[in-house]
């Protein structure tokens, strides 16, 4: 099985070490008319201007699921591979996080898996909105146990973020993607719906607390959202 190379509850930081790097990567110059729309090509009149509006979103999200390096943890190595984005079910690629991740038999240890990312209806993305998709992303709320609906906050119990939300595990680097653009996220989800075939392929459940891990997503420990403005003590204004 992998290990995490958390101390004894490092969650979030063990998270921010698997992310894979967000800079570096050129995205594509893709003009998204209506990048601002869940389904531009369902709310866009015209069939040959909606199908082009989302074949340019589904290729900005690809562009972007492989430089993330999404099949890292989610299968399938590249697009043409078999698994694509299927999951990895075997014992061998789950994820420990705990204590037991640098020390055997510790407790409590939990064992996180990658999930099916295909749209399939029952063991993938399938009954999931691009909106659920967005929200993972973006708030890193589990989108099983999310409404389909715009989220106006980032605290708990605050506008309609949930009072006792469930966040994906912490391998997942959701805490890094949250400083994409809405463009680049909601892409992503629009990738992940419209671009991939679905494959019929069950992943067991992740492990998690009682509280879904909701002690090691907090500003001290992840940062705020939206970040501080820019320079921060850590950082300098360029000169020519």
């Amino acid at each position: 099985m992998r290990r995490s190379s958390t101390g004894t509850f490092g969650f979030a930081r063990a998270a921010l070490r698997i992310a894979a790097p967000a800079c570096g990567f050129v995205i594509l110059a893709l003009a998204l008319a209506g990048a601002t729309r869940w389904r531009g090509h369902a709310e866009t009149s015209g069939g040959a201007r909606a199908d082009t509006t989302l074949m340019n979103q589904v290729l900005l999200g690809r562009s972007l699921v492989l430089n993330h390096d999404c099949a890292g943890c989610h299968g399938g190595t590249y697009p043409g591979h078999d698994g694509w984005l299927a999951g990895k079910p075997a014992p061998e690629d789950a994820f420990l996080i705990g204590p037991c991740a640098t020390q055997l038999d510790a407790k409590p240890c939990f064992h996180t898996h990658a999930r099916n990312l295909t749209p399939d209806p029952t063991t993938g993305l399938g009954n999931f909105s691009e909106r659920q998709i967005f929200n993972a992303l973006r708030y890193g709320l589990r989108p099983g146990e999310t409404p389909d609906v715009e989220i106006t906050s980032t605290t708990p119990g605050v506008g309609n973020f949930p009072e006792h939300p469930k966040y994906l595990a912490p391998p997942m680097p959701w805490p890094s993607w949250r400083y994409m653009s809405d463009t680049e996220l909601r892409a992503i989800a629009a990738y992940l719906k419209h671009g991939v075939k679905p494959v019929h392929h069950r992943i067991p459940d992740s492990e998690g607390p009682p509280d879904f891990w909701v002690s090691a997503y907090t500003v001290a420990e992840i940062g705020p959202y939206p970040p501080a403005p820019f320079p921060t003590q850590n950082e300098q204004t360029p000169t020519p």
